[in-house]
């Protein structure tokens, strides 16, 4: 039962991000057809056979207001976090029901329209608020941070105060400066969501390099002898890096007279001691932009969720093909330019390209259904499941393994002084 009840729900997410620029939590979408009940108790059962301790905060964005009635009703304390939004508050019983499960210690986040905040009366039961600000509203921010940067008088500063409060998540952040305000200045407690496209339009006259902190923990590694297969993963956490180890590795001028389709085979060709060298001749040039690594963790989740969504048994070359299918599907963003001639400087396999710039093929079902759960329409992805044939509930197991396993750790060495 608690695994039959992930058949009958449709999932999305949306990622938070902290003042490191790190996964702090994931928002889950969660749909439901109204026709087929689902119990509340089983549910979450089900979340907390799949979601780890280690794993980022969970937030439930329930999309069905039976399921959310069920829950705020009967469900246990240690539940994820529930989001609770302002128009279900207008129903007074909804009201009284959000006052008796806070008073039992769930943890409920409010969520409201642009501009909008609780009410005075409500503001108590809930551990944060999700906020989306205003235009003017986020020009207010703005302003607030440029006379901060420019040392402005701090008696003439505090007249003008931020709406950006402390411990709160913004989400529909539209901009790099004032994300960088959200969480840098005023203590955010999360961004959800990351104003990806203008973070980049930031690199559209220069070239985006490899991150320094990917470039350290692969050294790193080699200098601490670990296995071949440990290199291939974290080098295939860094997309640039990866991109440009494919280039690298069928470059003319090593001479190896074969072609090398994936980063594990081309690892076992050059060997670590060429690889190590290469790498510190990428590292004065890596980029230490924390705001690139959110756009740098979302092509790696898509990636790895496509890994996930094959079946068990398949061969590890076939994994790693798929998952470098989904690492490259969003590489023109990082490159700044359209993905066919991006693809064509490396020799992927035809499955990639045909799925990436054709949208055929076998690998074509996984990348379309990876690419609908990061949006909030449920609906639309078990759609796209029914008709590329996917079981709904291998799908969702699918993500949730994914998303729980989400790890960043700090590199460490001297390297990084």
């Amino acid at each position: 039962m608690a695994h039959t009840v992930l058949g009958s729900v449709s999932l999305g997410y949306q990622l938070m991000w902290n003042p490191l620029r790190q996964l702090r939590g994931v928002q889950l979408f969660v749909g439901i057809d109204e026709t087929t009940p689902v119990d509340s108790q089983h549910f979450l059962s089900a979340m907390a056979e799949l979601w780890s301790e280690q794993a980022p905060s969970l937030l439930l964005s329930i999309q069905s207001t039976r399921l959310l009635v069920d829950i705020l009703n009967n469900a246990p304390t240690d539940t994820p976090w529930i989001e609770v939004h302002e128009s279900h508050l207008r129903d007074p019983a909804m009201a009284q029901r959000v006052h008796k499960a806070h008073q039992r210690g769930m943890k409920l986040i409010w969520r409201g329209d642009v501009g909008a905040r609780p009410s005075a009366a409500l503001a108590p039961c809930f551990l944060r608020t999700m906020v989306s600000l205003t235009a003017e509203e986020a020009l207010a921010g703005l302003r607030v941070s440029l006379r901060k940067q420019n040392g402005a008088d701090p008696t003439q500063a505090s007249r003008v105060t931020s709406p950006v409060l402390a411990g709160q998540i913004y989400e529909a952040v539209a901009s790099r400066a004032l994300s960088e305000h959200c969480l840098d200045e005023q203590g955010a407690w999360a961004v959800a969501g990351w104003p990806m496209e203008e973070v980049l339009l930031g690199y559209r006259y220069q070239r985006i390099q490899p991150g320094h902190r990917a470039i350290v923990r692969l050294v790193e590694a080699i200098d601490a002898d670990h296995s071949v297969e440990r290199i291939d993963h974290l080098l295939s956490e860094e997309p640039i890096l990866a991109y440009r180890f494919m280039r690298y590795a069928n470059s003319a001028g090593l001479g190896l007279g074969l072609s090398i389709e994936s980063i594990h085979h081309g690892l076992l060709v050059l060997g670590v001691s060429l690889l190590r060298a290469w790498l510190l001749e990428q590292l004065p040039h890596a980029t230490s932009d924390l705001n690139l690594q959110p756009v740098r963790t979302a092509m790696v989740l898509r990636a790895q969720l496509m890994a996930q969504l094959l079946d068990a048994g398949v061969s590890e070359d076939l994994r790693r093909d798929i998952y470098l299918c989904g690492l490259f599907s969003q590489i023109d963003l990082m490159l700044g330019e359209p993905l066919a001639p991006a693809l064509a400087r490396v020799p992927l396999s035809e499955r990639i390209n045909s799925a990436i710039l054709k949208r055929t093929g076998v690998y074509m079902p996984y990348l379309d259904v990876a690419t609908a759960l990061e949006l909030p329409h449920t609906h639309a992805t078990r759609a796209l499941c029914d008709a590329h044939k996917l079981d709904v509930e291998a799908v969702n197991q699918a993500l949730l393994r994914t998303l729980s396993h989400v790890r960043q750790y700090p590199a460490k060495g001297l390297l990084l002084l």
